[in-house]
């Protein structure tokens, strides 16, 4: 991937909703069969971020971060669309939301992930240390 192919977006107004929804309803297995209205009202709650193809303007991956804006946050809903990956751009996703992290001062973000645990340890994503002090309430 060249630098100029592909460009970061962390403005809701740029995500192609309907695209999104249909990447993660239909292809991420966190996210089967979420209804649009659910996507878009998470979209409305959350801070959202997109990767651009610079010569279409089309989305090519997107991610979500569910925050406080002071002490907490959770990234979710990360997908890279399958006819770009390899190229890069799940990296320069992750680069650009890790900066813009930084910049928060957050005293923790979390993340969920089955399989790319590599990629998140290279922007300092590690085991939760505790994990006996964690629960969670599923519906």
């Amino acid at each position: 991937m060249t630098d100029a192919a592909y460009r970061f977006s962390a403005d809701r107004d740029e995500m192609d909703r309907e695209l999104v929804h249909t990447w993660l309803s239909r292809e991420a297995y966190w996210a089967l069969g979420r209804t649009r209205a659910v996507q878009d009202t998470a979209m409305d709650a959350s801070v959202n971020f997109g990767m651009f193809d610079v010569a279409t303007g089309r989305q090519v991956a997107y991610a979500r971060l569910v925050t406080d804006s002071v002490t907490f946050a959770w990234l979710c809903d990360v997908f890279v669309d399958p006819a770009v990956r390899g190229q890069g751009v799940g990296v320069a996703l992750i680069e650009n939301v890790g900066a813009m992290l930084d910049g928060l001062n957050l005293r923790r973000v979390v993340l969920a992930t089955s399989s790319a645990h590599g990629l998140y340890a290279k922007y300092g994503f590690e085991t939760v240390a505790a994990p006996d002090h964690w629960m969670e309430r599923r519906a």
